[in-house]
């Protein structure tokens, strides 16, 4: 589910110019390490037209011993072809009033800034209010949070795996499940979108394909509902599956 150097190095050709790295990342909830991401920078390296982009949105949505790590902290001699972008929608739960910030290279900020006013002209003064309270305030409700996601995460995942045919890691961050289905589609189902579209009319539960994501067999799960929400939906599932 992560990306390796000998991939990246195999994909890289004259005309790639972006490397897109979203950790901890939707779907997965997978996370590169700051060993990971060192092994993935110096492929960066020895390709001189290749920029990087780094969705740091979940940066505090981290579980377990995982520690947050970002391409520009790590490799900072490439800070001039890095993107760092972030916002306040995830952590701090801001899903109606988003608002996203970026640091890289001063000439990419002034093209990109010309682009985003003519698109949008500016973020709405209640979201920009709301972003500076949650940046400079109080930061002990991310902890709070922090431990409730993973709860979640425990029991989402745990009730996954004691589904016959379903296969399921363990996310790092984040608050999404990407149960592995491959046996149980090969089994029962023509393929994950089929399976996603009983489930839909058996149960009565909304999830996304895998191959959405590039990803056939397997399918998407946001554990970020009530802990009463997601007993009831996974004991739909395996009612429905049963």
């Amino acid at each position: 589910l992560k990306l390796t150097p000998d991939t990246l190095e195999a994909a890289v050709g004259p005309r790639t110019h972006w490397l897109m790295l979203n950790s901890p990342s939707n779907p997965s909830g997978a996370g590169y390490t700051a060993l990971e991401y060192r092994a993935l920078m110096d492929v960066v390296r020895r390709h001189p037209h290749l920029w990087v982009l780094s969705d740091d949105i979940y940066e505090h949505i981290i579980y377990d011993d995982f520690a947050f790590a970002t391409p520009a902290a790590v490799a900072p001699d490439l800070k001039d072809r890095i993107l760092t972008v972030n916002g306040v929608s995830k952590a701090h739960a801001m899903t109606g009033w988003r608002l996203g910030f970026c640091g890289g290279p001063a000439p990419l900020i002034k093209a990109m800034t010309v682009v985003q006013s003519q698109a949008t002209s500016a973020p709405c003064s209640i979201s920009q209010a709301a972003a500076i309270a949650a940046l400079d305030g109080d930061t002990a409700h991310l902890d709070k949070q922090r431990a409730a996601f993973q709860k979640r995460r425990d029991f989402v995942v745990g009730a996954l795996r004691d589904i016959p045919g379903i296969a399921c890691h363990r996310p790092q961050g984040a608050f999404y499940a990407f149960p592995d289905c491959r046996a149980l589609i090969q089994e029962r189902f023509e393929s994950d979108s089929a399976l996603c579209r009983h489930l839909l009319e058996e149960a009565h539960v909304a999830l996304v394909p895998g191959s959405a994501f590039g990803k056939p067999g397997h399918l998407r799960l946001s554990y970020a509902a009530s802990d009463d929400d997601l007993k009831t939906a996974l004991g739909r599932v395996a009612n429905a599956l049963s």
